[in-house]
């Protein structure tokens, strides 16, 4: 069994520029297909399907549809009766042309359960880190009665897509456990003709003595000072550009400014579904990731214009920092910046608090993790791991190599036990203000110190059986005794940091090392790599990769 040669992604010739009148979004056509269309439950595509950010998809694929949130909705308000989780649920929506008719259909369901609601004052959006601060605000301190929350977002992705993700109440993503008994309990609700689920009407759940009102943007913003050295920013005069990408955010960034006096400029406050402000990313496509050079054309176009500036995703829970010294910073270039900043600038912190990184980010973190004289905390990929040492404060930080970040308080408390876009971008100009140079100019430093990297994804070619014997594999089926001419030290199938299993394998050299994940949603597989060797040595990596991986599958299937 030998697999295909890598695939690369294909930058597209539209890829930064603004899109044609003829490729925006036709939201009255999908948001008629949300309340026509009825998923197959005998499809699997059509199904509910909880990864690693809940349940994604497109009402056009009629894999996000109003059954689905409907079923998955009531499935929630079973598992809190089980759980005897009786508080508050706090809901929260970004600006997809879906997710308010999401939001209605989700209303609707916790309503007809009697479920104390609590959403945005004057319809506000809501980014999903609100969403995490309001859940941990309310519940500090309780025992019972305690409080959780839903987050309609399928975070950055196109404008037709739609998401729906739960939050128990340690305010973080729900793990596998929790996501698996969701996922079961509305498939069958989907089987049965959605039989058992209880509704009312939208005016009437709206109206309902269990329906109220939070200040999730103010409760947010006026505790900032709590996260983030503000008085730094102000004094410095830091200027500041902030791009939210049309998401949740939109209204955060002028509260913020005028709360604490900062020197900070929106430069966008669109919202529009179709997104027809952003530049297309690498595929030709609308999406808001604000990692992407392509997508953040704009942004990046001003940075002369800012002392550091930032952008946040749909749902604010992603990060982008713009530099005037390097322009987008990589998102493990930030990460290992805020890394080694914020545990020499936290003095309060406790001394065994803990890095946390995914398997897939830099190895740069790891050897700033050692120099700084902490442990560094590797887990699969998925925000979900990190929940526990945030709310426990034992992970003093916590990053992802998609841009998502959170950290302590000052006080060495829990902030969020979600991604949070907002904190990471207002941290760079706290750098900024208290270091006298941006995080470009701060990581040419690191690299000075520890090395220069590169790394790069490709993808694979890999069949659905491939791919589960991939995630399958053990460390003995890699025969492999060299990675590019240097001697193999780890192959790991488990994270070092909670030993769960990755999902995959991870080969490690001494200057470089790769891993190999399978894709949820399409015939492939994913190869991170990276090397401190140079970009030969990186391309040698990512060769002899796809050739390790093939030998084991190999090996595998013929066990």
């Amino acid at each position: 069994m030998i697999l295909n040669q890598k695939t690369t992604r294909k930058v597209s010739f539209l890829a930064g520029k603004l899109a044609q009148s003829s490729m925006l979004l036709n939201v009255p056509r999908l948001v008629t297909s949300y309340y026509t269309q009825i998923p197959d439950w005998s499809v699997p595509a059509q199904r509910v399907a909880f990864g690693t950010s809940g349940h994604r998809g497109s009402a056009f694929e009629t894999s996000f549809n109003e059954w689905h949130v409907l079923a998955a909705t009531q499935s929630i308000c079973q598992y809190r009766k089980q759980q005897d989780i009786n508080g508050p649920l706090f809901l929260g929506i970004d600006t997809h042309a879906l997710s308010e008719p999401a939001y209605a259909s989700a209303l609707e369901v916790l309503a007809a359960n009697g479920v104390e609601v609590m959403l945005s004052t004057n319809g506000e959006y809501t980014p999903t880190p609100a969403v995490s601060h309001a859940i941990l605000t309310y519940n500090r301190g309780r025992t019972k009665g305690l409080s959780d929350g839903i987050v309609i977002t399928p975070s950055h992705n196109p404008p037709e897509s739609g998401g729906f993700k739960y939050n128990p109440p340690h305010g973080g993503p729900a793990g596998v456990e929790i996501t698996a008994l969701i996922e079961s309990m509305s498939n069958e609700f989907l089987k049965n003709g959605l039989d058992g689920v209880k509704r009312q009407r939208f005016e009437e759940a709206l109206h309902a003595p269990t329906t109220h009102r939070y200040d999730f943007l103010n409760t947010y913003v006026n505790d900032l000072g709590q996260v983030i050295d503000m008085d730094a920013i102000r004094g410095a005069n830091i200027r500041m550009g902030v791009d939210p990408l049309g998401g949740a955010g939109v209204h955060y960034w002028g509260a913020i400014a005028e709360r604490y006096g900062l020197n900070l400029t929106v430069v966008n406050e669109a919202v529009d579904p179709t997104f027809r402000f952003m530049t297309l990313d690498w595929d030709g496509r609308i999406r808001m990731d604000p990692s992407s050079p392509y997508a953040m054309h704009g942004l990046i176009d001003l940075k002369d214009q800012f002392d550091i500036a930032f952008a946040c995703d749909t749902d604010h829970d992603r990060h982008g920092i713009v530099t005037r010294s390097m322009g987008l910073l990589p998102a493990d270039h930030y990460l290992s910046v805020g890394i080694h900043y914020l545990f020499r600038h936290r003095p309060v912190w406790n001394g065994n608090v803990a890095v946390g990184k995914t398997v897939v980010s830099s190895q740069m973190i790891d050897r700033i993790t050692a120099k700084l004289g902490r442990r560094l905390y590797e887990v699969p990929v998925g925000f979900k791991w990190f929940v526990e040492g945030l709310h426990e404060g034992f992970l003093g930080f916590c990053g992802e190599e998609s841009a998502g970040a959170s950290f302590l308080r000052l006080d060495g408390t829990a902030w969020t036990t979600d991604k949070d876009g907002i904190t990471p971008a207002l941290l760079s100009a706290e750098i900024t203000a208290r270091m006298g140079r941006d995080p470009g100019e701060l990581y040419q430093e690191l690299e000075r110190e520890f090395g220069k990297s590169v790394s790069e994804r490709v993808d694979a070619p890999a069949t659905p059986e491939q791919k589960k014997i991939l995630a399958r594999l053990s460390p003995q089926q890699i025969r492999s005794a060299d990675l590019a001419g240097e001697k193999i030290e780890t192959v790991l199938t488990h994270a070092p940091g909670n030993d769960a299993p990755i999902g995959g394998i991870k080969v490690i050299a001494r200057n470089g090392w790769f891993a190999a994940r399978p894709s949820g949603t399409e015939d492939i597989y994913k190869v991170y790599a990276e090397s401190f060797s140079g970009v030969d040595h990186l391309h040698r990596i990512l060769e002899e990769a796809q050739t390790i991986v093939a030998d084991a599958l190999a090996t595998a299937t013929n066990v």
